[in-house]
């Protein structure tokens, strides 16, 4: 940064938010649009995106509008704002007429610096009407995802934000995201008029986070085995696919010793705020939700995403498994997986509402998601790849530690495709692996399945090893599942060559799942120096607690007064005046008048 707005918003970013230098595009990013350019960014969730219109709304005239979907976390992000003495508020319908009246005083007059409205309120004409006539520095169109409709997190809503650029021509507009492929980022800038916006499409890596997949056999036993042996005393989030299994997942987990609470869309709003209220202000909490949970929750410190259920599509994984280890300290994506997990989802997207053209696109995003939980490579390569980004072996991912035996599986597979034809593709997985087996049940007896030539040609293998290669065979694209006829197996055109040996197949070598082992150390250790000594140690509990009890005073979750990676730095440094912890990075010059003397004291107190 050269110029005269790069060096006026360093001196931003140094004296209100404590930091000493920007990240990878933020001063690119941050100069454009400070500079009235409108600009469409594409950042991983940790990567520093509000401050890419935090900045530019804090050095142009008027009053930055944040345009978010998060009417529940809100005041939070006002509350984070004002910590670092930000003149921010927020318009939603959780305030009373006289508060709103007060906002927009503010706003008309230029009082404040940032506001927050959420989409369905700025199309009001008592919205628009007010931004007519107010001094407007930017439009900043958060989770600008929401506006695909290939997406999952679709709001019609964002569809009429393009009256922004019809209406405010000259004010700079900048729509930022976590998450999308390039049909999706062409669609944000079609939908949203910002065809001839800067495009900033940052690295989508985050190699903090380790990814694994594993064989799901006991499902919530696995999930506790995980949790209890590398996250004992974390934060972590667990998705869900149904309400039920939320609820029944917290129970388990509670009884079994594990802080966990509850969310999803059927609970009463006022349970749910104060679950995600609890998430966020306390530590070693475990929340089990649906994906109705965690869009914009800042957390940093949440060591581990889990899901006992397959996600819909890559994006849904990218983004709910990023909302680990936003501090950029190593953390957990882990994922149980099993076939019923696959006939489940197809069953969702042959018996949902939509139309053909947009049952496609599902079942495409779910065939990827099938790639990358079968994949015999780096999961993180196959991962980027989806977003259309180039890499190589990561080193942090399952398949990369401990690397999948890829076999000859021609014969295996033939005997699977065999059996199901032999069944007139007429039978659900089960009893076809039950035919495989040599099994004697009532149903091979009633259809006299026991005299097939397939029966029993697979009984040297395993219930588990054959539901491993039928999932398989789904995800290769040999046999798909027929809702419409009690989720019978049926063989693919793609079948043919490899029954008549025309082609071979590669399979993963079944490995018998293990009880996962504690660490002798933290995963992923080499991203950053973890270790204290122990008198650093010390001083970092310490000052953990101190920010505990001013965080209550404060009303906010304990991460806005500082996140752990300010601590941990400041327990390093040990500074022992005002002007030594200017020069921590987080501690900006509010913060630094808040809390200085208090941390010094802590210091001193403690040397």
């Amino acid at each position: 940064m050269t110029s005269e707005i790069g060096a006026r918003a360093l001196h931003v970013l140094e004296t209100v938010f404590g930091y000493p230098a920007f990240r990878g595009q933020q001063a690119d990013i941050v100069e454009h649009v400070a500079s009235g350019g409108d600009a469409l960014v594409l950042m991983p969730t940790g990567g520093g995106k509000s401050l890419c219109y935090q900045i530019p709304a804090l050095l142009r005239e008027g009053v930055g509008v944040v345009v978010s979907p998060l009417i529940a976390l809100m005041q939070d992000q006002v509350d984070a704002l004002e910590e670092v003495g930000v003149r921010a508020a927020f318009l939603n319908s959780t305030q009373t007429f006289e508060e709103t009246l007060r906002i927009e005083r503010l706003v008309r007059s230029g009082e404040i610096d940032l506001v927050y409205v959420a989409p369905e309120r700025l199309l009001t004409q008592r919205c628009l009407e007010l931004f007519d006539v107010s001094p407007i520095s930017l439009f900043a169109i958060d989770e600008a995802h929401c506006v695909s409709q290939w997406g999952h997190d679709f709001r019609p809503e964002y569809i009429r934000l393009s009256v922004l650029h019809e209406r405010y021509p000259g004010i700079p507009r900048i729509a930022l995201t976590a998450t999308a492929d390039l049909q999706t980022r062409e669609e944000i800038a079609h939908r949203l008029q910002l065809d001839d916006a800067r495009k900033f499409v940052s690295s989508f890596d985050r190699p903090n986070i380790r990814y694994s997949i594993v064989e799901k056999t006991t499902g919530r036993k696995q999930l506790l085995d995980f949790i209890s042996s590398e996250h004992p005393q974390d934060s972590g989030i667990v998705y869900c696919l149904s309400r039920k299994k939320v609820e029944e997942t917290a129970d388990f987990l509670n009884e079994h010793g594990i802080r966990a609470l509850p969310y999803h869309a059927g609970m009463e709003y006022s349970q749910r705020a104060a679950n995600q209220s609890r998430f966020l202000r306390e530590d070693n909490i475990t929340m089990v939700a649906t994906i109705a949970f965690g869009m914009g929750i800042d957390k940093p410190d949440v060591r581990y995403v889990c899901h006992l259920d397959l996600p819909k599509s890559l994006e849904g994984y990218y983004q709910e498994t990023g909302r680990a280890g936003r501090d950029g300290l190593p953390a957990s994506a882990w994922m149980a997986y099993g076939l019923q997990d696959v006939v489940l989802q197809r069953r969702m997207i042959d018996e949902s509402e939509a139309d053909e053209t947009f049952k496609r696109v599902l079942s495409m995003k779910l065939d990827a998601m099938l790639g990358l939980c079968e994949t015999l490579s780096c999961r993180r390569m196959r991962l980027l790849d989806y977003f259309g980004e180039r890499s190589g072996p990561c080193g942090n991912c399952d398949t990369c530690l401990i690397p999948p035996i890829q076999v000859d599986g021609t014969v295996p597979m033939q005997k699977l495709l065999s059996a199901i034809y032999r069944v007139d593709q007429r039978f659900a997985a089960g009893h076809v692996i039950d035919v495989l087996r040599g099994a004697q049940t009532e149903r091979i007896s009633q259809w006299h399945h026991d005299k097939l030539t397939v029966y029993g040609v697979g009984a040297d293998r395993s219930e588990q090893e054959w539901r491993a290669i039928v999932r398989q065979a789904i995800a290769l694209g040999f046999v798909t599942v027929d809702h419409d006829a009690f989720s019978s197996l049926k063989l693919t055109d793609a079948a043919r060559p490899v029954l008549k040996g025309e082609q071979k197949v590669q399979l993963r070598q079944y490995q018998k799942p293990v009880k996962a082992k504690r660490p002798s150390s933290r995963a992923a250790g080499s991203y950053e120096e973890l270790e204290l000594s122990r008198s650093e140690q010390a001083i970092f509990e310490r000052l953990r607690t101190w920010r505990m009890g001013t965080a209550r005073e404060h009303g906010v979750p304990a991460y806005v007064v500082f996140q752990d990676a300010t601590l941990r730095e400041i327990a390093k440094v040990k500074p022992g005046s005002l002007d030594a912890l200017r020069g921590v990075s987080g501690v900006g010059e509010k913060k630094l008048v808040s809390y200085g003397d208090e941390i010094v004291a802590i210091i001193n107190e403690m040397m």
